[in-house]
């Protein structure tokens, strides 16, 4: 658990990082919480599935394989989005197709340089697939990787981050290796599996 916790936190502060210089702006980082959770204990953290949440996915491939996820409200993403577009983002809680757009960039950014940072730690070739977007509910955009994968109550790694410029934003980083890759991962990292 401490190897994976510090995967985390190295992974979540490079991911910070980018998306620090990506906004132009310093964002401060809490230490991020790092759990080992079954999915049916995810959309609960998230502040209950039916929390709207907008939702990053990409499949993970090469020396390791699963997927990555990185969740936020929908509030919060907003608010990253108006940083992004300079104050032009449009009113209310719907998002337009620039601003889509937009988060699915900055979620394509960070997760690649969690993954980055996972791939350099750990000596593997990691290589994350386009991303695909969706807003909607915790516990359904949750179902898609576990419908996917076939995991449905195998646990999953959640790095949770709690970011912030002027506005404090949950962020939540869920790596899905599937079983083989949690034990090359261990394996490069010199622990016995």
């Amino acid at each position: 658990m401490d190897v994976l916790r510090e995967i985390g936190n190295i992974g979540a502060g490079n991911a910070m990082t980018a998306l620090s210089q990506m906004l132009n702006c310093k964002v401060d980082m809490r230490v991020p919480q790092v759990k080992l959770l079954g999915f049916s204990e995810v959309g609960a953290l998230m502040g209950g599935e039916e929390q709207i949440m907008v939702g990053v996915f990409l499949a993970v491939e090469g020396d390791i394989t699963g997927s990555m996820m990185f969740l936020v409200e929908q509030k919060s993403a907003k608010h990253l989005i108006n940083k992004i577009m300079m104050g032009m983002a449009s009113e209310g809680d719907e998002f337009n197709e620039m601003e889509l757009s937009a988060m699915k960039e900055v979620g394509n950014i960070i997760t690649g340089a969690y993954l980055n940072s996972l791939s350099m730690l750990t000596n593997l070739k990691i290589y994350p697939s386009p991303p695909e977007l969706t807003v909607d509910m915790a516990g359904a955009i949750l179902s898609v990787p576990a419908i996917e994968f076939g995991i449905l109550g195998d646990n999953i790694l959640l790095i949770q981050s709690q970011f912030f410029d002027e506005t404090q934003i949950d962020g939540y980083f869920i790596l899905i290796p599937d079983l083989d890759s949690y034990g090359k991962i261990l394996s490069s990292l010199g622990m016995a599996v």
